[in-house]
């Protein structure tokens, strides 16, 4: 199961697995927070607390997740996974060298931390804003670059 972690800054999707954990739970918990943080702020962070083996999640919510990954890959700023599970915590570690953002592994006993550090604003970071939704607000930027009142060179008519 995957829950919501709801007390984190609103740059940051937090989210806890305990159990099974399947593709349904990515579509109504995951996949929806992923998406909304995407469409606000152009980039992910993300917390996983993980409190269960990685061997209960279904095939459907491997398939999720791997095209998840994919779909946002770019806008990948920041993971933390918090485990137990030494492998899992290492190979978060290692993940940094195959994404554009950064990504570490903690203990269960180091979830403050975790939480600080995918919550950080790094100092060479900006935070992006999101990306225009509605062509009407690049409507004034295209006017001021128009061609009006003049020729195919450019010449005033």
């Amino acid at each position: 199961m995957l829950r919501y972690i709801k007390d984190l800054p609103d740059h940051v999707v937090g989210i806890h697995a305990v159990g099974e954990v399947t593709k349904e739970d990515y579509e109504k918990v995951l996949i929806p927070r992923m998406e909304e943080l995407v469409a606000r702020q152009g980039e992910i962070n993300y917390l996983l607390i993980l409190e269960t083996d990685v061997g209960n999640f279904t095939a459907g919510a491997w398939w999720d997740d791997f095209k998840l990954g994919l779909k946002h890959f770019k806008q990948l700023n920041k993971i933390a996974i918090v485990t137990d599970q030494k492998l899992v915590e290492w190979f978060s570690d290692a993940f940094r060298l195959f994404i554009p953002g950064k990504s570490r592994g903690f203990s269960l006993a180091e979830l403050d931390e975790a939480i600080k550090w995918v919550s950080a604003i790094d100092a060479d970071h900006k935070k992006p804003e999101a990306p225009p939704t509605d062509n009407d607000e690049l409507e004034p930027e295209l006017e001021n670059t128009s061609n009006k009142g003049q020729g195919p060179a450019g010449e005033n008519l």
